[in-house]
């Protein structure tokens, strides 16, 4: 579980870190499909929401 509260939205480091793994993959031309909040109840995908 990486959100141990249970609140399934992105924190803002959660979405720092995601555009900054986004940028990085594309200057190594890997691309990043999709990144998880889990919590204790469920996941939450940042593509769906159109973090990605």
């Amino acid at each position: 579980m990486n959100h141990p509260s249970g609140d399934l939205t992105p924190s803002s480091q959660d979405i720092r870190l995601t555009r900054n793994l986004v940028d990085a993959g594309r200057h190594m031309k890997i691309a990043i499909h999709d990144r998880v909040v889990v919590g204790a109840q469920g996941r939450t995908s940042m593509r769906a929401m159109g973090l990605i």
